[in-house]
């Protein structure tokens, strides 16, 4: 289990996942060595990783919302091969097992059923599938994670962490290259490798790094996420809501749900349900105080569907396997 000093020390990654353990040490009130021996163990448990991922829009792809009802005794290889696709990402059993949702990078420019149904592979285990645009995510990066662990940092905390890093990108994204690609897989496997790490794996020098580190992180092309393990964090319940919302009320609901400590995503999407919110609470009567007060406390909300997520399967680009956040190539 986590205390006060760990969960401070998410929060300040989650604001600044690359920022220095001596900021980190600062605002969890610890030393630097501290900051860094307690980092390490959180990551070499599992609990939480920091990757580099790059933004499909780079690649003229888009994101799309899958759910695929299946065969409940078929399930399982079906969920397994999709996990481990480079293009599908924070994928989870829902519904007793009997559903597979997913996040799936693919063009938005040719038909989705042409595509994206293709993309899956043949298998009589499925039963249904509903694919639906991902449109807009709601909230920013240190503003909008999930905090329902604790470890909340003071307004001059978060600035102090940050430092000065622009809140938006100024984009386009830069275009990249066969040479970032190194540079880019060392970022996957751990968001916090040193200049001097990633100057080993590109043959790059150490200027080089940063210069292009600060092109791509600027221009949105390079995002970094801090992929938590809400599970041993001691937060078992883990559910997607499907929100109703008249579009006029779209962007005031969608940031206002971004902003509530509960909520590690939301996002608006296309079909019946317009918006799509990852929940993360400790408990059954945990997500009724949520959808009690909270949800029924933001005006707009139309009507609404649960999923409960029974299973994680898959985080950004980390695989759950024993109870660990894992990266593809180990589990």
């Amino acid at each position: 289990m986590t205390d006060a000093v760990d969960g401070k020390i998410l929060r300040a990654l989650q604001c600044a996942p690359r920022a220095s353990f001596r900021l980190i040490g600062e605002v969890a009130g610890v030393s630097e060595q501290t900051a860094a021996r307690r980092f390490h163990a959180l990551r070499r448990a599992g609990v939480m990783r920091v990757v580099g991922l790059v933004d499909p829009a780079v690649h003229g792809d888009a994101r799309w919302v899958a759910r695929i009802r299946c065969r409940p005794d078929r399930v399982g290889p079906l969920a397994d091969a999709l996990t481990r696709r480079p293009d599908i990402a924070y994928a989870g059993l829902a519904s007793g097992g009997s559903e597979i949702i997913c996040v799936i990078s693919a063009p938005v420019h040719v038909p989705r059923d042409d595509v994206l149904l293709r993309q899956l592979p043949r298998s009589a285990s499925v039963l249904d599938v509903s694919i639906d645009l991902l449109i807009h995510p709601f909230g920013t990066q240190g503003r909008s994670d999930w905090t329902g662990y604790g470890g909340h940092l003071t307004p001059d905390e978060v600035r102090h962490v940050m430092g000065d890093r622009p809140s938006a990108p100024a984009g386009p994204p830069v275009r990249l290259t066969e040479e970032d690609t190194p540079l880019l897989d060392a970022l996957a496997e751990d968001g916090r490798a040193t200049h001097t790490q990633l100057a080993d794996v590109t043959g790059w020098s150490t200027a080089r790094v940063a210069r292009r580190l600060d092109a791509l992180e600027s221009s949105g092309a390079l995002v970094y996420d801090v992929e938590l393990l809400a599970a041993r964090l001691g937060f078992a319940l883990n559910i997607t809501l499907w929100l109703r919302v008249a579009p006029a009320r779209l962007e005031r609901v969608g940031e206002e749900l971004a902003g509530h400590d509960e909520v590690a995503f939301a996002a608006a999407i296309s079909g019946d349900s317009n918006v799509m919110a990852i929940v993360v609470c400790r408990d059954t009567e945990d997500l009724y105080r949520y959808l009690t007060t909270k949800v029924a406390a933001v005006p707009g909300i139309d009507g609404y569907g649960v999923s409960i997520r029974v299973h994680t399967l898959k985080q950004a680009t980390s695989l759950i396997s024993r109870g660990r956040l894992v990266p593809p190539a180990f589990a």
